[in-house]
């Protein structure tokens, strides 16, 4: 296997187990705030609040992955100046 094809490989399986990562993220702070609603009898605080929370650190789980994994080797504004064909359209004349 090559590298460049290996590399590709375990991408795809990481991204693919992000979906269960958000998942286990959002519901085990919904199952933590609804038991604390029960145990402290205090309606739906802790459930909106621990809800809250979890999907805040599904995304933040989502964006720590992408930025990771999915580094690009240079910068899109350095690749597109080193283009040679690419050339600035001619000032606008007023």
């Amino acid at each position: 296997m090559d590298e460049d094809l290996k590399k590709s490989a375990m991408q795809m399986a990481l991204a693919s187990s992000i979906g269960l990562a958000m998942v286990l993220a959002i519901f085990g702070c919904l199952l933590l705030g609804v038991y604390l609603d029960r145990k402290f009898d205090s309606g739906n605080v802790f459930t909106f609040i621990f809800l809250v929370i979890g999907i805040a650190a599904g995304f933040r789980n989502f964006y720590v992955f992408i930025k990771k994994n999915f580094t690009d080797d240079e910068p899109v504004i350095k690749s597109l100046k080193s283009e040679s064909h690419r050339q600035r359209p001619a000032p606008k004349k007023n």
